[in-house]
């Protein structure tokens, strides 16, 4: 009997602590050829599936309209606002097939990679900022109340704004 208590406080505690790990998640996307040669002396794509060339990601980096680096739509963050509770964490999972950050920074800016970066200074954070490869993830937790802006200091068009709201009690 004392077997089945123990294996049944294990299984609430897994299913409580699952519960709390991953309240918002956040797909970092691109969408890269992963046929294409094009990607191989920047580290390739790793993705089974995509259809953005090298040359075809290079020729949207810019726009006549535009001075700074403007980048391809695919390389995005899925959703790019999010409004978690104070008490949930947030999972930025890199779903594409190049590295990527999810950096905090207090200014959205440019990133590590000049050429990437065109028309922007690059944001102070991106100096430390930790790659997270394709498949791999990584967790926040703590945010305060507040706005929390982050960006992919590889591809800085890549962003999003996470707004936490300390919840009223009733």
């Amino acid at each position: 009997m004392q077997v089945l208590v123990k294996w049944a406080l294990a299984v609430a505690m897994a299913l409580a602590a699952t519960t709390v790990v991953a309240a918002e998640r956040i797909a970092i996307l691109d969408y890269c050829h992963p046929a294409d040669p094009g990607w191989a002396p920047t580290g390739g794509c790793l993705l089974k599936e995509g259809d953005v060339t090298f040359a075809e990601f290079n020729s949207l980096l810019t726009s006549v309209l535009s001075p700074a680096v403007v980048g391809h739509p695919a390389w995005r963050f899925e959703p790019s606002f999010a409004e978690p509770d104070p008490h949930e964490t947030v999972r930025a999972v890199n779903r594409g097939g190049r590295n990527h950050t999810f950096t905090e920074v207090a200014e959205f800016g440019g990133g590590m990679i000049p050429p990437l970066s065109k028309g922007l200074i690059e944001a102070p954070e991106c100096v430390n900022a930790t790659v997270i490869p394709p498949g791999e993830g990584q967790v926040i937790r703590g945010l305060a109340a507040g706005e929390h802006r982050f960006q992919c200091c590889i591809h800085p068009w890549m962003r999003a704004l996470i707004k936490v709201e300390a919840k009223q009690d009733d």
